[in-house]
């Protein structure tokens, strides 16, 4: 395993769902007007997570049919647990090695995946080989190196404080093409021209034991890595986080995204 993907932890659906799924949601509630994708299309979602995005499709944008694919097994059988409906089908597949074949979909989006991705162009190669010509081709990521996702930026601070070598770990360094310019440099050199806007959402806590509490359960890179420290370097974390963030609510932090489309001529 990549040394800095130790504490990722994909595996806990329901987890995650309480650390990240309800942010995923609302930015989705956001991108897809922005997209704006016809009705009626075949779809491949690419890290279909906990589902949040693939009911978003289903509910939203009248697919005739959504291949949701995920590389855990774990999130694959929530996801399916989830979201109940004969227009879509989840299977565990690699994003670099897509089980579709060529033109086979009109629409490739992911939600909040394509930085965990090893081989991005790889993959971007593999969004444009099942694409229709003239097909739609939709992304976000969070902004991580602007601060975008607030929350998880003040874990990480506060967390460096305490324990310095944690800064290898922060999406802020991992991640940092996960900019604007940096993901329209991405898509050209996957000879993808794309727009590249900022999408945002608020994310509210109603006191800090909710801001807390899903970074204790081990799903996703900042709870994976808070689930494994001793038990009294965890205490001095949460210490750290309530006197910058107080203890009473409501805490509002940004939830900031980049937005990536381009039509893809195939």
């Amino acid at each position: 395993m990549n040394q800095l993907a130790q504490f990722d932890a994909w595996s806990a659906g329901q987890n995650y769902e309480q650390y990240m799924g309800r942010w995923s949601r609302q930015i989705a509630a956001k991108f897809v007007p922005w997209l704006a994708p016809p009705e009626r299309a075949r779809w491949l979602e690419i890290g279909c997570g906990t589902g949040a995005f693939t009911a978003h499709i289903l509910g939203k944008c009248a697919p005739s049919s959504v291949l949701a694919i995920d590389a855990s097994k774990d999130f694959v059988a929530y996801a399916q647990a989830q979201v109940i409906d004969q227009r879509v089908r989840f299977e565990t597949a690699d994003a670099a090695k897509l089980p579709v074949p060529d033109a086979g979909v009109d629409i490739v989006a992911s939600a909040l995946v394509l930085n965990f991705i090893p081989d991005r162009l790889a993959a971007l190669a593999e969004m444009k080989r099942v694409l229709r010509p003239q097909g739609l081709l939709g992304f976000y990521v969070w902004d991580y190196p602007g601060g975008g996702m607030g929350f998880i930026n003040a874990f990480w601070k506060a967390a460096v404080e305490i324990d310095p070598q944690a800064a290898e770990l922060m999406e802020t360094r991992r991640f940092p093409f996960c900019t604007q310019d940096g993901l329209t440099k991405l898509c050209r050199e996957a000879d993808i021209a794309a727009t590249v806007e900022p999408i945002e959402i608020e994310t509210a806590f109603s006191d800090f034991e909710a801001f807390w509490q899903p970074f204790t359960l081990g799903a996703g890179p900042a709870p994976g890595y808070c689930a494994k420290l001793p038990e009294d370097q965890r205490a001095r974390l949460k210490a750290k986080l309530a006197k910058t963030l107080g203890t009473k609510g409501p805490i509002r932090l940004v939830g900031r995204a980049w937005a990536v489309k381009a039509i893809v001529n195939g």
